[in-house]
């Protein structure tokens, strides 16, 4: 399989196509896909998925994908790298968590994005503007970036897990949902609280999710946040008591006591 990639931490891609010239790949960056027109089927991690105009797909570095065109297709890409993603994670604060969350719900990549009506005009718009920001990028990342932003807030609040309505479900990608959304806060990742959220017993909820896992709930909830600290240690972009207040934890000795080691 192909593995393509890229060192500038943002590039933007439009144009046409009547026939998908690439392999089967995936790549070291995200990319966020809009189809401005065209028809055909998106096959994502062996998943096939029917796309027609205004379709919205988010790649994550290691998902392999192609398409298959029926009907030229206009693409709008947003390419991205994790360098340019944490490079503002001090002045972004919440709006970053909310572009890591999409980001770790894998699931919804391999089915697009079903947007309601007024939202999707939005994120039209929105790429619009992204590939009129194109013939300088270097000049315009602060733009892009806001629209990256804008683009993941509307994502996320159509994504299935998070609508208020219907019954909750004990289904492993909610709880994934769960554990990825409420990283930030210590308290809410109990056993005590999350069992009633999908109407499990707590003591039953951590034997679940190691059966179906391979590994403790307690310690999936580490390795994931840990990630997420040491993507902003390597950013340089918040010192290490920030870091601390951001997950919720007493203090930096706290922290580091998480990592392993000094940092």
């Amino acid at each position: 399989m192909e593995r393509y990639r890229q060192f500038e931490p943002i590039l933007i891609s439009e144009f046409k196509s009547s026939a998908w010239t690439h392999p089967e790949h995936n790549h070291n960056h995200y990319e966020l896909i809009f189809i401005l027109s065209g028809e055909g089927t998106h096959v994502i991690n062996g998943y096939a998925v029917p796309y027609q105009s205004d379709a919205v797909f988010f790649i994550g570095p290691e998902e392999y994908h192609y398409f298959d065109i029926k009907q030229e297709t206009h693409f709008i890409y947003l390419k991205f790298t994790d360098a340019y993603i944490y490079r503002t994670t001090a002045e972004s604060g919440n709006l970053t968590r909310q572009l890591e969350y999409l980001i770790k719900s894998r699931e919804t990549h391999q089915h697009g994005f079903p947007l309601l009506a007024a939202d999707l005009q939005t994120v039209r718009l929105l790429f619009n503007v992204i590939a009129s920001l194109k013939h300088d990028i270097f000049a315009n990342q602060d733009l892009i970036w806001h629209q990256l932003l804008s683009i993941s807030m509307l994502l996320m609040r159509n994504m299935p897990e998070l609508q208020m309505d219907g019954p909750r479900s004990r289904d492993l990608q909610a709880m994934f949902c769960y554990i990825h959304k409420n990283i930030y806060t210590p308290d809410l990742l109990r056993s005590q609280v999350m069992a009633p959220h999908f109407n499990i017993a707590a003591d039953y909820l951590g034997t679940y999710f190691k059966r179906h896992v391979g590994m403790t709930i307690r310690a999936y909830i580490h390795q994931y946040r840990n990630t997420l600290i040491r993507q902003r240690i390597a950013a340089g972009r918040m010192i290490l008591k920030e870091i601390a207040d951001e997950f919720g934890l007493t203090d930096v000795s706290h922290l580091t006591k998480i990592l392993g080691k000094e940092v």
